[in-house]
């Protein structure tokens, strides 16, 4: 028998189903929010004081010349990355052993190394729980050097070149230990730079042949400094150098570039506006300086090994540099006091070029990985379309388009378009503008933006 419902209660469920379906449709179309509360918090933890004891440790070591002492307790890079260890291991135990510290090393010549010479990294990895093959990277060097790069025995303390780099690494683990990731987290101190990058590419090699997706190496090498040779006093700028075109592009993706674009929009630049959009976002009373190069002018630093391995890496550095403290055996010349020690450090700027940092690594771990194989389509068209795989991670709740136009230095203009594989943006000429994706997650945070093609890609399907 079919019951009578009276018309006010028929409206009244008419009304809660359209209201409902309304409410339904309008969740579907929400985009995730874009801001982490969680990086308020981590942006101001690094504690400068746990910066400068670490550097004053290290420094005490009086050399850690990749020549130096290996045996000694008390002197030399041995007794320097015994310490480091040490160290990372104190802060694995505090947080239920979450970091699995180990030693990445090999045996190596060169110009400046002339007799085999054991080379030694000290690597801490946080294992993510979702997709541990995917790692971000902070790392910095061990070792130190004087004006003569083959003196082994003079001291050499290197407290900006660079025991605030280590130290800021180990203080992001300490930082970062007490969350849980998706992804890995490595914090690295590698050794043999000065000797020829050898450090950074043994641990390039090691993560080959460990199969991890290296999405980002920030590499920081001299962030304490704030008193440039230039007399300029600066404690709020900090420079990200990345390549514009990827070392490793073939010639064929070469040719592919030259038509299409894509010279300014390497995985290792856009790495580096995704650093400074979290830091815009983030924190305060810091602007990044992106510099559209490698490195300084003719120089190196150990990100150039992991971009030559193909894995996306940029160098975090201070702005105005201090060569007087670079490179130079301790010394008072007319007046001039020569070398680097620890005066030469500020330790509230060194915290918080450690907090870039850790913002970064906390938001890439947390982000979902970047879009892979994507594609962009639309020549001779009034609308561009943007394609890319389909990712089966649980984490991605979506995805957002960039575009900006070609002289822009920053990606201007975005739109959240839900968890598709591709998208077609109205009415937007393809030649007038450039074009990115990337992977969003719902705790807000995503991806760095991935520019279409091998230009711009992470890494390949796998």
């Amino acid at each position: 028998m079919r019951r009578h419902i009276p018309q006010k209660y028929s409206l009244q469920l008419t009304l809660i189903t359209l209201l409902c379906l309304v409410a339904f449709n309008a969740a579907k179309a929400a985009a995730p929010s874009q801001e982490d509360m969680r990086l308020y918090d981590i942006a101001t933890a690094p504690s400068a004081a746990r910066l400068r004891s670490d550097v004053e440790r290290l420094v005490g070591f009086e050399t850690r010349h990749t020549l130096s002492e290996t045996n000694s307790d008390s002197r030399g890079i041995g007794a320097a990355r015994r310490w480091i260890k040490a160290e990372f291991e104190r802060i694995s135990k505090a947080c239920g052993n979450c970091l699995e510290v180990i030693e990445v090393a090999d045996t190596v010549t060169g110009e400046r190394i002339p007799s085999a010479t054991k080379v030694v990294n000290i690597i801490a990895i946080q294992h993510g729980n979702l997709d541990p093959k995917r790692v971000v990277m902070m790392s910095g060097d061990i070792d130190s050097r004087v004006s003569d790069p083959m003196d082994a025995n003079s001291i050499s303390p290197g407290a900006n070149d660079n025991a605030s780099g280590v130290a800021g690494a180990i203080e992001a683990a300490r930082v970062l230990s007490k969350y849980q990731f998706p992804a890995t987290i490595v914090y690295a101190a590698l050794s043999g730079e000065e000797q020829g990058l050898y450090g950074g590419a043994i641990l390039a090699q090691y993560a080959k042949a460990k199969d991890w997706r290296l999405q980002a190496v920030l590499n920081n090498d001299m962030i304490g400094n704030i008193q440039g040779i230039n007399g300029v006093i600066d404690n709020h700028t900090v420079r990200v150098f990345s390549e514009g075109v990827r070392i490793t592009e073939t010639p064929e993706e070469a040719k592919q570039r030259y038509f299409s674009g894509g010279e300014n929009d390497s995985a290792s630049r856009n790495l580096a506006r995704k650093i400074k959009s979290l830091a815009d976002q983030y924190m305060t009373n810091l602007d990044v300086m992106m510099v559209y190069r490698l490195d300084r002018f003719g120089r190196g630093g150990h990100h150039l090994p992991f971009n030559k391995a193909g894995f996306p890496a940029v160098r975090i550095m201070e702005t105005n540099e201090n060569y007087n403290r670079q490179h130079q055996d301790l010394r008072v010349e007319n007046g001039i006091a020569y070398g680097d020690v620890i005066a030469g450090v500020d330790f509230n700027f060194n915290a918080k070029l450690t907090a870039l940092n850790a913002i970064s690594l906390a938001s890439m771990a947390w982000a979902p990985a970047p879009p892979k194989n994507v594609t962009i389509e639309g020549q001779v068209s009034p609308s561009t379309t943007l394609k890319w795989q389909p990712s089966s991670q649980k984490d991605v709740v979506g995805y957002r388009v960039y575009w900006r136009l070609t002289t822009e230095p920053e990606w201007t203009h975005s739109r959240y378009v839900g968890k598709i594989n591709s998208f077609k943006l109205e009415n937007l000429v393809i030649d007038n503008y450039l074009f990115g994706v990337a992977s969003v997650s719902a705790n807000g945070n995503s991806s760095p933006v991935v520019f279409p093609g091998a230009a711009g890609a992470f890494w390949t399907a796998n």
